[in-house]
């Protein structure tokens, strides 16, 4: 299995280089050349195993040039019963008849992005030991709250690496920001800047395509990774959960083999999301993908109208992992819709770096909304879906998750349409006590662990054991920078100026 760029189709590159370099040089995003299909039968077969063999099969589709052994280490070591509280790893619950919900944040860091970030390290580590790469591995991370912990957790001491993670000041919850800065661990590095998640992300996707700064990093025996979506090597483990929540799904009798599923994602980044079409693609029966936005829109608008348009105001909100106006995984989308037409994908980039937006063919257009359906709610539907979930169902959800019912219960009441519903829960409410308290609770303390306490109080889940040790954890970043100085930060924690 061989890589190429969505923006030179013609490169090819080998599982491991993939996910070692994060980001082709040509600022495009990796892609397999093809896509493994697997058969019914065959996700029958893995709805009688463990997660982690449903993973080692899966990733073996895709990681070829790394050896049955290595593949079954990084799994293993990933994906244990301490780590994430059982050994079935993901949980798939029903919220009412026709609705279950995919949670995804039982990890040690209690979002969704710990099902990706737990294995990153260790595919990493192994890609550099199929390569012979003796160069310590930088990751950059920009995160809009819950990739920069969980990549901090995820690469904490890992021998050969550093890690350096940027968030946006005002953009990311109180226990978000506490799980970034009491960080340990002797090579990570943690940095506020004053600027949003899209000012982060650019910065750091600019400095992979530096060319004066590789030069530099390659004479200090160093090298760039990223440990965001932008990298395989996040993106493929979460392919590997939508399949294994179908198996889930046939193995507890909710569906049949074969039966279609909608699948709801809160998403930002698109990542999250992509994954589950990447899974229809590999054969998993997906009817349509309902994409779940808050109050930044940019791809419920995109969906509606063909149009992406990041010149907007930009809104800080209560699901702020969402908050987001460039969504760097659609770039992949496109290149499978414009069937891998590198030139087309190059021409609407270059416009949205130019006029900040593009326009799809109506061709694209057309199968997009064949494929998606989008929408989107603001603050107040978020903490009123959180009060009337809890109210009615008896399930706390937290202010992303929140939008993603809200959405799939538009499109059920829109549509018509009573496909078995699949909604991805995308962090633990205790993430978001405060905005979660106050949609359940009217009398809201300031202090953020009073807050935990009454929530737990109040819906009888116990509190995860990594928030609540944050309380005596020392603060070990506090530097803030100007959202220009993001490389000058990267060269001065490298020691490379």
């Amino acid at each position: 299995m061989k890589y190429k760029s969505t923006r030179n189709r013609e490169l090819r590159v080998s599982a491991a280089q993939a996910i070692m370099q994060g980001l082709s040089e040509d600022g495009g995003l990796f892609v397999p050349e093809v896509f493994p299909e697997i058969e019914m039968e065959d996700i029958e077969c893995l709805a009688q195993k463990p997660y982690t063999e449903r993973a080692i099969e899966i990733l073996s589709l895709f990681l070829t040039d790394f050896s049955d052994e290595q593949l079954v280490s990084c799994v293993e070591n990933a994906y244990t019963e301490k780590k994430f509280g059982s050994d079935s790893i993901i949980r798939v619950e029903e919220l009412r008849e026709g609705v279950n919900m995919l949670e995804l944040w039982h990890g040690p860091t209690c979002a969704f992005k710990d099902m990706a970030l737990q294995l990153l390290p260790h595919l990493l580590t192994t890609s550099a030991e199929i390569l012979g790469n003796k160069k310590e591995i930088v990751i950059l991370v920009a995160t809009s709250g819950d990739t920069g912990k969980a990549a901090l957790a995820g690469f904490q001491n890992v021998p050969g690496t550093r890690i350096a993670v940027f968030y946006p000041e005002d953009g990311v919850s109180p226990m978000q920001k506490r799980q970034m800065t009491t960080q340990e661990g002797e090579n990570v590095s943690v940095c506020a800047i004053k600027g949003n998640f899209d000012d982060a992300q650019s910065a750091v996707k600019q400095i992979f395509t530096d060319q004066a700064l590789r030069e530099k990093m390659n004479a200090n025996e160093k090298m760039f990774s990223s440990a965001n979506s932008i990298n395989w090597g996040r993106l493929v483990p979460q392919i590997v959960y939508y399949i294994a929540a179908y198996a889930q799904l046939i193995a507890d009798h909710v569906i049949q083999p074969g039966d279609a599923v909608n699948i709801c994602v809160p998403t930002g980044n698109f990542g999250n999301i992509l994954a589950a079409y990447y899974a229809k693609k590999m054969g998993v029966p997906v009817n349509r993908f309902i994409c779940a936005s808050n109050q930044n829109h940019v791809l419920t608008d995109f969906i509606r109208t063909g149009t992406y348009d990041k010149n907007r105001v930009f809104h800080a909100t209560i699901s702020p992992s969402m908050d987001i106006l460039i969504s760097s995984n659609l770039e992949r989308l496109l290149f499978d819709l414009y069937e891998e037409d590198d030139a087309s994908v190059r021409a609407l980039y270059d416009a949205l770096a130019r006029d900040g937006k593009f326009t799809v063919s109506e061709g694209v257009k057309k199968k997009l909304q064949t494929l998606f359906w989008g929408d989107y709610c603001d603050d107040d539907a978020t903490q009123a879906t959180i009060r009337t979930v809890f109210e009615e169902e008896a399930y706390l959800c937290d202010t992303h998750t929140a939008v993603g019912i809200y959405a799939a219960e538009r499109y059920q009441e829109e549509t018509q349409d009573d496909t078995q519903m699949l909604i991805a829960s995308t962090a633990n409410p205790y993430k978001f006590a405060a905005s979660v308290l106050g949609a359940v609770y009217d009398d809201v303390p300031k202090d953020e662990y009073m807050q935990i306490e009454m929530l737990s109080r109040l819906s009888g889940l116990p509190v995860p054991e990594g928030l609540a040790e944050l309380k005596d954890k020392p603060v070990r970043f506090t530097r803030s920078i100007e959202k220009d100085a993001i490389e000058n930060e990267v060269i001065s924690i490298l020691g490379l100026a």
